[in-house]
């Protein structure tokens, strides 16, 4: 009999083992679990325990939220073990991995820590005759957050906590594809005093995601995941009145300036193009080489590395790269890789015939490399989501800027040089929302903001940092006079002034 992972709403597990789908093992290509699908009533439900939390943990003192942060945070580093098993378990990324996500996403929950100093608001005295003014950050009410599979621990920790910390009370729909870990950290932090009904986990599919956006309670909508659906939610919620961020896809150009050192380079580019099978919307999935002579050594370098990769179970952390999600995204690699070979791309080193001994029937693909790649490649165009890297090459840096200008997406970039004017240039002039210099993976620290530009964005705020804050509150001005006893004459027909 598979474990049955369930909902939490109002601090109770709900289970509906009627609608349930399997959870799989991808290293195993076997079942591990079953997670229970919302039904209409059960989204309800959640909502509804939201809306009654509300008000009390809206009155509830920021100092005394922070407290319960305070020992999430605890509770977190104290189970780090159990949660990244759970992760490599049925997300397959192996578990050093697994901790970095984890890291990650307790910086949030520090950062979320420190929001009562963001909450204060603004004050000034005698802006007219004893009129003095202020303004105050409230809470928007009901909030819900949908969240994917490629971080099931860090990305609803970009949510969550800064929300509930703001004053609102929180729905989450995690992916289904690995829901066991949100209902675990949700059940710490009920254990660290955060009150029933604050988080409300509820497990489903499209129907429960429609929902979400339908209802009235619901005053804002957090998404991360791919363009189209994320393109749609926001659309959607903007239609109902909702405030809504929703982060897409990517394709992340890494430029190779002919003074990088190469050796750092192909170290930089194996992890940041292969880490968690490259199922990261800050994956670098395209290495652009100004020049021949620098895409020949990266090119040659890289092969060698590339086949040398350790690919398998999660959970050896001796690997350095486990399976795909499913079978389907398997199959989608695949397919993209087969077209790009018949498009006319140079294959390097070829991961679709990968197997790995004794998890013969995991969702395991090697390591890909391309070479001469061009824009109208469709493996250059779409987002892979898989461990395929491929280069494109140009004369200049100018010609490399650009490339990733024209392109859809705008989520991250970064450059390798040793010039300092080039650096500054790419970062001037490139349209991408988050660029490293010598950084491969520049993924804001969670006292900044996360997001994209183009169509990998949609909203006006970025993720979690100070525009979570503004994201989960709204603001309110002010003016305040108290009489003073005197009469006074006349009717006053302007605005209040000197």
């Amino acid at each position: 009999m598979l474990e049955s992972i369930g909902h939490l709403i109002n601090g109770e597990i709900h289970s509906e083992e009627e609608q349930a789908q399997a959870v799989y093992n991808p290293a195993t290509g076997e079942p591990c679990a079953q997670v229970c699908m919302a039904s209409e009533q059960t989204v309800a439900m959640a909502i509804s325990a939201a809306k009654q939390a509300y008000p009390a943990w809206r009155n509830t003192p920021p100092a005394v939220r922070a407290q319960v942060m305070y020992r999430f945070k605890q509770l977190l580093e104290d189970n780090q073990d159990t949660i990244c098993e759970l992760v490599s378990r049925e997300h397959g990324k192996v578990l050093s991995d697994a901790k970095g996500e984890l890291a990650r996403g307790i910086e949030n929950v520090e950062f979320a820590c420190g929001i009562p100093e963001l909450l204060k608001g603004e004050h000034s005295r005698n802006v007219g005759r004893d009129i003095d003014a202020w303004s105050e950050l409230q809470p928007l009410g009901v909030v819900a957050g949908i969240t994917p599979f490629n971080f099931p621990a860090m990305v609803p920790l970009w949510m969550w906590p800064s929300a509930v910390m703001c004053g609102n009370t929180f729905v989450l729909k995690p992916s289904e594809r690995d829901p066991s870990c949100v209902l675990y950290i949700a059940q710490l932090a009920e254990q660290a005093g955060l009150p029933k009904g604050v988080l409300n986990v509820v497990n489903g599919g499209a129907d429960a995601v429609n929902q979400l956006i339908d209802d009235d309670t619901i005053q804002a909508i957090s998404f991360v995941g791919s363009t189209p659906i994320a393109e749609t939610i926001y659309q959607r919620a903007s239609e109902k009145g909702k405030r809504c961020q929703a982060l897409g896809g990517a394709k992340n150009h890494a430029v190779i300036m002919p003074d990088a050192d190469i050796d750092n380079v192909t170290s930089a580019l194996m992890g940041a193009a292969y880490g968690s099978c490259g199922q990261r919307c800050m994956a670098i999935s395209v290495a652009v080489a100004i020049g021949d002579k620098v895409a020949d050594a990266l090119v040659d370098k890289l092969k060698h590395q590339v086949e040398a990769l350790k690919v398998g179970p999660g959970s050896d952390d001796t690997n350095e790269m486990g399976p795909l999600i499913t079978a389907a995204q398997k199959d989608k690699v695949t397919n993209y890789v087969t077209q790009a070979v018949e498009q006319g791309a140079e294959l390097i080193v070829d991961g679709r015939n990968l197997v790995v001994l004794g998890y013969e029937s995991g969702f395991f693909f090697g390591g890909t490399l391309f070479d001469k790649v061009t824009p109208a490649m469709d493996i250059y165009q779409q987002e892979v989501f898989g461990p395929v890297l491929v280069v494109v090459r140009v004369n200049s840096l100018e010609e490399a800027v650009s490339l990733i200008n024209q392109h859809e997406y705008g989520n991250g970039t970064c450059i390798f040089t040793r010039d300092g004017e080039a650096s500054r240039y790419f970062s001037d002039q490139v349209m991408v929302g988050m660029v490293g210099i010598n950084v491969p993976l520049p993924v804001p620290v969670s006292y900044h903001s996360f997001g994209g530009w183009k169509r990998s964005l949609f909203g006006d705020l970025h993720a979690y940092g100070p525009d979570s804050v503004r994201f989960y509150t709204r603001r309110k001005a002010i003016s305040q006079r108290w009489p003073t006893g005197e009469a006074k004459d006349g009717t006053l027909f302007s605005f209040p002034s000197l």
